[in-house]
């Protein structure tokens, strides 16, 4: 269940509105991308529940891929005429690659904003100097950023990153100074280290000594906001400009009208001090018909309905979490293949439960500490700009 907004623990304000460039994003929140998730069919139900406010971004885009124009590729960088701004994550571990992506997002039109990652803890990512391992190469981030953004030209560039490979080998502040002198619009801040994955607490104080360290561009925070009242706690706490939403959504598209009524003016709420505003606590009916709209507008999106379903059965879990639904049950609807059948089971559910007190908090990968495997001597030189290899660049998590 949401927690009661807690009093500000600091001096600041949570903001209203937040500036990526040209683009006013209001609320300030941005649905963080996730491989398999913040597909076209995802964002669309995350904005409808906002009313079209906020920033969706694609799912993470390897610029590779992108270049050589692999057809899984372009059907996941395809928007909506309804998104604005369209927003895509690259990933990318070779300047001349990423530079190159990025100028044929300007030529052929196909974004309005660009959000780099270097984020992913993924092992089979991170052995090879992708993901978040690569900002201990200061002189690699830096030649990366500075194509990334030279060939935007108007669009602005951000980044997104973690606080660095483990606690011994801490980034953030360094990649933050970099990204501001080679004209990164903003920076997204995911409190944990490589080593941390998903597991543990995140360091929101990371996030306010990031934004004491580069005042000049927006700060964002990433880590643990599981309810509206987490992502007003977090701005007030580090002063953050904005926060990244990533599994606190999970199943729970209907977080987005939550964050417009904490952040809108006007609306009563913890913004201004006065009583909490009313978030959504759907009833087991209600989820079911999200369910059902979810699959198949990934049937739509994907042309063939048993794919579309077949991708829908990994969310399953995140849209039943604390309703009495049963394990077996569980299983059943996690073997769909067909809208019918999703109807079906779902028709057998007690739908008039109400939204249960064990349906908030924590979804998703929630793995613990790791070691972090990396390429050999990759610690020796953080300076050393030594290239990764092309086999770096795999379509996996965002981190």
């Amino acid at each position: 269940m949401t927690q009661t907004p807690q009093p500000p623990q600091t001096p600041h304000q949570p903001r209203t509105r937040l500036r990526i460039g040209p683009h006013m994003v209001q609320p300030p929140v941005v649905l963080a991308p996730m491989a398999g998730i913040t597909n076209a069919p995802f964002r669309t139900l995350c904005r409808e529940f906002s009313g079209g406010k906020g920033l969706f971004v694609s799912e993470m885009i390897t610029t590779r891929a992108l270049v050589e124009r692999d057809a899984k590729t372009m059907r996941l960088i395809h928007f909506d005429g309804s998104e604005k701004p369209r927003s895509i994550q690259l990933y990318g571990v070779d300047p001349t690659t990423v530079g190159k992506a990025v100028q044929m997002i300007v030529d052929e039109d196909l974004a309005d904003h660009i959000d780099l990652n270097f984020g992913c803890p993924v092992p089979k990512v991170t052995r090879k100097g992708g993901g978040s391992a690569l900002p201990y190469k200061r002189h690699l981030l830096r030649s990366i950023l500075r194509e990334a953004v030279t060939a935007a030209g108007p669009l602005p560039v951000t980044m997104k990153m973690r606080k660095g490979i483990d606690d011994d080998h801490i980034t953030f502040l360094d990649a933050g100074r970099i990204a501001v002198e080679e004209g990164v619009t903003a920076i997204a801040l995911h409190g944990r280290t490589a080593a941390q994955h998903y597991g543990g607490t995140a360091d929101w104080e990371a996030i306010a000594r990031l934004k004491e360290a580069v005042p000049e561009i927006p700060v964002l925070g990433n880590g643990d906001i599981w309810s509206a009242d987490d992502a007003v706690r977090m701005m007030r706490e580090t002063g953050c400009d904005g926060v990244v939403v990533g599994r606190g959504c999970l199943g729970r598209p209907w977080l987005f009208g939550d964050l417009v009524a904490a952040f809108e003016p006007g609306q009563a709420g913890p913004v201004d001090g006065s009583e909490a505003p009313s978030y959504a606590r759907p009833t087991l009916k209600e989820v079911a018909a999200v369910m059902r709209r979810h699959a198949e507008l990934l049937a739509e999106w994907l042309e063939d309905e048993e794919r579309g379903v077949i991708d829908f059965r990994k969310h399953v879990a995140w849209y039943t979490k604390g309703f009495s639904v049963g394990s077996e049950m569980r299983k059943r609807l996690a073997i769909t293949s067909s809208l019918a059948e999703l109807d079906a089971l779902l028709a057998e559910l007690d739908l008039d439960q109400e939204w249960p007190p064990g349906a908030d908090g924590p979804r998703g990968r929630t793995s613990g500490r790791n070691r972090v495997v990396l390429p050999d001597g990759w610690l020796d030189d953080p300076y050393d700009c030594a290239g990764v290899g092309a086999d770096a660049e795999l379509d996996t998590s965002g981190g």
